[in-house]
């Protein structure tokens, strides 16, 4: 039996029209052969009535705060409803069809609600359902634990829950259906040039998301990878093939006739401040450890004999500050930066990319503040207000 897993976002089963085009194109893989297991978020986004936000909004105003447990309860009945709403429109369409909560498709977590980490699946009842003809619905964000609890999984939860079942029924591919047409070479709010990027590797996902880029959950990623299975971000409005998640990109590739790129997309992350520690290393030794003790996170770093440059967000700025000042530390603060990171599996070893770099931005006039670089990105600190010229010039530059 061929299975693929086709996880439908809110804004995807948010209309009438839009859950039509769901119901579409879960037949359209029907009739191609594969079985589908249909993962779903809940109906809309903020302002929808049964949008996860709109109920904690209801519960909220009406009886106060919840707690942990109440909470998870609640937050798992928005894509429960979707669930047995897709379920039921499905079935109207001829095709069979069963919903199921998280906990009955097999999800296990453990018992950290709202932000519950999985530890298994057991899809023994889907296989079931599979194997009787019938497309197993999943109420995606949500698991069980081994005590029977609902759980939540937190931010990204939904693309978590299908690559979890993806892996573990062995699925030929997971698809990730929301509005855009795939993955792009930019933010396309910010560069008008970005494109869809048609293949790209698990890892240069994981520096996209790690350098601000709205892409996948790295956990549905990282499940997805350790089981070799191919992601496909996909558009439900429309027929574009989309951007492959895969490890052998090379392959893909040649195979589809598209052209080989150095750099693979340009991200970026605002809210970024640089501290300057104006003492020399061996000072430094257990500032470092006093900052992480404090639960500030360091970005860009870079360590010289008389000082230390590091960058943080900027809603630690106030905190950072004290803590300095109260260890006796001189320091200078820049505010109001970016983060601009180029990112390429394929750099690697290629000489010239940081003078490409460091060429296109300052023919512009953009000052890079710092800059720190790994086998698959080289980030350069400039100022906020330089971003959007800064990934157009580099978008330009790598022929994205």
């Amino acid at each position: 039996m061929h299975i693929i897993v086709q996880k439908f976002g809110g804004t995807s089963v948010a209309t009438s029209e839009s859950r039509n085009k769901v119901v579409q194109k879960i037949k359209k893989a029907v009739e191609s052969g594969v079985m589908p297991v249909v993962v779903v978020s809940a109906i809309g986004r903020k302002g929808a009535p049964y949008a996860t936000d709109t109920l904690i909004e209801f519960v909220s105003e009406t009886a106060g705060e919840m707690s942990p447990h109440s909470s998870d309860m609640l937050l798992s009945c928005g894509e429960i409803i979707s669930a047995v709403t897709m379920t039921t429109l499905l079935e109207k369409e001829g095709l069979k069809a069963q919903a199921f909560t998280g906990g009955q498709a097999g999800i296990i977590t453990d018992n950290y609600y709202q932000k519950a980490d999985l530890l298994c699946a057991k899809p023994e009842g889907l296989l079931a359902a599979l194997e009787a003809g019938i497309i197993p619905v999943v109420a995606g964000f949500q698991g069980m634990t081994k005590d029977g609890n609902i759980t939540t999984l937190g931010r990204g939860g939904s693309d978590t829950s299908a690559a979890m079942l993806g892996a573990s029924l062995k699925a030929e591919r997971i698809e990730i259906y929301t509005d855009v047409d795939g993955i792009m070479t930019a933010d396309p709010n910010i560069c008008g040039k970005a494109k869809i990027i048609p293949a790209i590797s698990y890892t240069e996902v994981f520096q996209m998301a790690d350098s601000g880029a709205k892409v996948i959950h790295p956990r549905a990623v990282e499940y997805a990878m350790r089981a070799g299975i191919p992601l496909v971000i996909k558009n439900t409005f429309s027929d574009e093939k989309g951007t492959y998640i895969l490890q052998n990109v090379e392959s893909f590739i040649n195979k589809e006739k598209h052209h080989h790129k150095v750099i693979t997309s340009v991200a970026h992350r605002y809210h970024r401040t640089q501290f300057t520690i104006r003492h020399k290393v061996s000072e430094l030794d257990d500032l470092l450890g006093i900052i992480a003790n404090a639960g500030i996170s360091i970005d860009l770093i870079n360590i010289f004999p008389n000082d230390k440059v590091f960058t943080i967000d900027e809603a630690d700025e106030k905190a950072l500050k004290c803590l300095l000042e109260k260890q006796g530390y001189s320091y200078e603060v820049l505010p109001n930066c970016a983060k601009v990171t180029v990112i390429g599996e394929r750099m690697t070893g290629v000489p010239g990319v940081m003078a490409r770099i460091v060429r296109a931005l300052s023919k512009e006039h953009i000052e890079i503040y710092q800059t720190a670089d790994s086998l698959t990105t080289i980030a350069c600190l400039i100022k906020e207000e330089h971003v959007a010229k800064a990934i157009d010039v580099l978008h330009d530059e790598f022929h994205l």
